[in-house]
């Protein structure tokens, strides 16, 4: 297996190994590149955005700023909407569906390091670095409020919405409202919620 395969299959890469870092370069300046644009530029950032994620629908739309470690890792589908200062450390596989809403300041991150210096650290130089991955899945029509962190190795499941500064670190199931560090299910959604309950909760 080379770095990229390691790293997609969740076993312990080099992030630093020639191809793999050529590939975060180029997120990288993409990104960039995306950040630099003005609204109203939308064919240019409709360009950039076909270079930086490959694998999207139609209709996808980033604020900015962004943030993409490698991008082709991330698939999206249909009618996505990224508010500002998205993040998404994609050295593993996220999967986000259709119809899905983030906020502002939302961070998806699969990379993992190992717990043990001695398994993460360089030799000879004793830079951190080595790295291991776990997916994150987002189902269709969820809602990420602001400053929510998707930690590796969760599912969001379809319908969802997560209340605002929450750590994911565990499944959620579908059509669930879930908030809180670390972030717990509070009920279902249902036909009669209202929309004023996201005065309280958001």
């Amino acid at each position: 297996m080379n770095e990229d395969e390691k790293l997609l299959a969740g076993k312990l890469a080099n992030p630093r190994e020639p191809a793999l870092a050529k590939q975060q370069q180029l997120a990288h300046r993409l990104s960039k590149l995306y950040n630099d644009t003005f609204e109203e530029e939308m064919e240019k950032r409709r360009q950039l955005l076909k270079q930086l994620l490959p694998n999207t629908g139609k209709r996808i739309y980033f604020q900015g700023p962004i943030f993409f470690d490698y991008g082709t890792h991330t698939t999206i589908g249909e009618r996505f909407y990224g508010n500002t200062n998205i993040t998404v450390l994609d050295s593993g596989r996220v999967t986000i569906g259709d119809d899905v809403l983030l906020g502002p300041n939302v961070t998806l991150a699969t990379a993992m390091h190992p717990l043990r210096y001695q398994d993460r650290n360089f030799i000879p130089d004793d830079l951190p670095g080595k790295e291991y991955s776990k997916p994150i899945t987002i189902e269709s029509n969820c809602w990420l409020a602001s400053n929510v962190t998707v930690i590796g190795g969760v599912t969001i499941g379809n319908g969802s919405v997560i209340g605002a500064g929450s750590v994911v670190t565990r499944d959620i199931p579908a059509n669930s409202l879930a908030v809180g560090n670390p972030c717990r299910v509070i009920r279902q959604i249902t036909d009669h919620d209202d929309i004023r309950l996201n005065r309280e909760l958001f």
